[in-house]
């Protein structure tokens, strides 16, 4: 009589398992994501034998580990370099997620084929197109190489078997979703399989020393599509970030073992593929006249100065209650900001519809922004136009002070490399840069009603 075959009701979002059924998930609150899958067979114990451990397997104490620098590699992109802390590191595993058609593949594609000129072994891995689609892909990128290997296979049993004969030093899986491993019973992209394939690569990839990137899908929320536990996996999370529609891509690092989590990579989407931003600010300036409600921001991501045009626009609404929009800025900080404005420099601003954009749209949420909210949200309630040539950053608290924020010297030293006049910044970053103003003109201010009267002065 054959085994009955155990099953568990898996969620297909959080993971989270269930004997039975139900509707709504326990663990993260979605409706109808519990699909049955079949458990894989557990291996039979060991019956107290006991296995020889080599010494390398021992525990040892921790000043006894030996160290040595990792060495990386570049993927001939600047910019991923940047975002991936310098470079790729052998027997390291990143995951690459984003909108559909942002540019994922096209991007792994690219850096495939300078890993390969290089003179480096890559197999590129797709699970769903064709290895004639991935070759019009490379031909319109101008991604060639002699050395860079296409395979269009799913079974993970079978890559392996690829791998273990091409011996490459850079893996690419475009999808994970796609992977399946024919011991367990789920479908593709299912909870089981996503989990149970990521975790097999990343054996190989630690095991034989090869780096590997594996592409992910993302739901429509935006968040990455399969089990959470998939993130925890790898050592890296690159976000894709950028409308289809759009020009501009931004590459950010969610989680970086080998590197800062704060640094930002910028692309351009061309005819010929994605294409490296090296000097961002000036990509995110504005060239046409300034307006009322139009302030400029420096912003630090990880490294890299970044200054960007912040957008306001208040306007008188009979509606009840007024709204509030943005794309680019948290909506309860807003909402925030503009009760310290009534409360503490007597604005009647909250009878207001509030529009809030940001040029390029760079999403913003350090809080040294917070004081050019307030300035370009007042500049336009006002219809009171900036100093000329004018930055503006600082924290903003509930009682109107202006608070100092970290690496003012960075931000100063960007807005005099392009051109810029005046920076309104917080008293106390003004205390320590004021000798090092290089031909700026330094406005500090202590609260939020000096801030308004340095940036928009009365004729």
């Amino acid at each position: 009589m054959a085994k009955k075959k155990k099953t568990r009701y898996v969620c297909q979002q959080c993971g989270y398992d269930t004997v039975q059924w139900l509707g709504k998930c326990p663990g993260c609150g979605a409706w109808n994501t519990m699909v049955e899958e079949v458990l894989p067979e557990e291996p039979k114990g060991l019956g107290g034998v006991r296995l020889g451990l080599s010494d390398a397997e021992k525990p040892k104490p921790i000043g006894d580990v030996v160290t040595e620098d990792l060495p990386r590699f570049s993927t001939g992109s600047p910019e991923l370099d940047r975002v991936l802390g310098g470079g790729v590191i052998p027997g390291s595993m990143v995951l690459i997620v984003g909108d559909p058609g942002v540019g994922k593949s096209s991007l792994t594609l690219a850096a495939c084929a300078a890993v390969a000129r290089a003179g480096k072994r890559v197999l590129y891995v797709t699970g769903e197109e064709s290895t004639r689609q991935v070759r019009m892909r490379a031909d319109r990128l101008n991604a060639l190489a002699d050395t860079l290997y296409v395979v269009s296979e799913t079974n993970l049993d079978t890559i392996k078997t690829h791998i273990e004969n091409t011996k490459p030093e850079l893996v690419v899986i475009d999808s994970i979703q796609t992977m399946l491993r024919p011991e367990i019973a789920s479908a593709p992209g299912s909870v089981s399989q996503v989990r149970e394939c990521a975790a097999e690569l990343l054996r190989v990839a630690k095991t034989e020393g090869i780096a590997a990137f594996v592409i992910g899908h993302v739901t429509k929320e935006g968040n990455l599509a399969g089990p959470r536990v998939l993130e925890h996996i790898v050592d890296t999370v690159l976000y894709f970030e950028g409308e289809r529609n759009a020009e501009y891509r931004v590459l950010r690092a969610i989680k970086n073992r080998f590197g800062s989590t704060n640094e930002l990579g910028l692309f351009e989407m061309r005819d010929c593929g994605l294409v490296d931003v090296p000097d961002a600010s000036k990509l995110f300036l504005s060239d046409r006249e300034a307006d009322s409600g139009t302030v400029i921001v420096p912003t630090v991501e990880g490294t890299r100065p970044l200054l960007v045009e912040v957008q306001a626009l208040v306007a008188p609404t009979p509606f009840v209650p007024p709204r509030r929009t943005s794309d680019a800025v948290d909506i309860k900080r807003i909402q925030l900001l503009l009760a310290v404005l009534e409360k503490r420099v007597h604005l009647q601003i909250g009878a207001c519809d509030v529009y809030v954009k940001v040029a390029g749209g760079i999403h913003i949420d350090e809080p040294a922004a917070d004081l050019a909210l307030c300035v370009a949200m007042a500049s336009s309630f006002a219809n009171r136009l900036l100093l000329p040539k004018t930055i503006v950053f600082g924290e903003v608290g509930l009682s109107g002070e202006v608070r100092a924020v970290s690496q003012a010297e960075l931000r100063v030293h960007e807005a005099a490399r392009l051109g810029f006049e005046h920076v309104v910044l917080p008293r106390k970053n003004y205390d320590q840069l004021q000798s090092e103003t290089r031909g700026i003109h330094l406005l500090p201010a202590a609260t939020l009603g000096e801030a308004l009267k340095s940036a928009m002065p009365r004729g």
